[in-house]
Formats: C-alpha cells, structure tokens, sequence
C-alpha cells in the first residue's frame, strides 16, 4: 500500500525527478562515467519530457492519471485491513496485478524501445510485490479456518 501511494505520488512530478536523477547519475557525474548506459538513458528521457512539456503538455495529463490509479488502488488495500477474511478478494486482485506487470513489462517495454535492464527492473515490482501478498493471503487463509 505504502509502495503504491508512493508510485502514484511520485508520478506527478517526473520533469523535477528526472532533473535530480540528471544532477546525481548523468552526464559529467561521478555515475555517469562510470554508467555511461544509464546517463545517456536518463537524459533521454528527461529531453522527451522536456520537449512534450514544451510542446505538448497534454501528455502529461496521462501520468497524472497513471499517479491518480495508484493513489486509488492503493486505497482498496485499506479493505483488508479492516476485514482480512471478507476483503481476501483485494489481495487476490494485487496478485493478479503483479503476475500481469512481467507480461505487459516484456511486451509493451520492447514495443516502446525501453532498454532490457529497464523492464526487468520493473518487472521485479511485480515479483517483489507478490511476495508480501503470498504471506498476507496465507495468513488470512489461516484466519479464515480459525
């Protein structure tokens, strides 16, 4: 729930984040020389946020509701909390979700030109993220049974 509220209030402001991630990891820093591959990447990124913010600010208006479904999903977590038993459904779905970011990660990453390291970053939210929902299900499994 906390990973969730964080993505999604991170989302909104991606031309400052892109800005500290240049100032730290990108070209002519102590990172960028040593991970060439990761500043020209960085940079990348942050010319094409740079150049749709200018030109099309539209865009923008997509992460924001990318943001806004994290913030959102994030809360139907509070489910579960309240009534482990009754809300199992919840933890189900955020299994469902974390098995289907490998897929939509590996297909939709490669569609887009995201490099491979990239989409395997994020295809390890999905993986680390199914795990605490494993133990959260078994333990309401167990409180089902009691």
């Amino acid at each position: 729930m906390v990973a969730l509220l964080a993505s999604g209030i991170t989302a909104f402001p991606l031309r400052w984040e892109l800005g500290i991630l240049c100032l730290w990891f990108g070209n002519g820093t102590f990172f960028g020389e040593h991970i060439s591959g990761l500043a020209v990447w960085l940079q990348f990124v942050r010319e094409g946020i740079e150049y749709n913010a200018v030109y099309y600010p539209y865009y923008a208006y997509g992460t924001d509701w990318l943001a806004f479904a994290h913030i959102v999903i994030a809360i139907a977590f509070l489910g579960p909390f309240r009534d482990p038993v009754r809300n199992i459904w919840v933890i189900h779905f955020g299994m469902i979700a974390c098995i289907l970011i490998l897929p939509l990660a590996l297909i939709c990453g490669e569609i887009r030109h995201i490099p491979l390291g990239w989409r395997l970053i994020d295809c390890c939210f999905g993986i680390f993220g199914i795990i605490p929902l494993i133990v959260i299900h078994k333990w309401t499994k167990k409180l089902e049974n009691n």
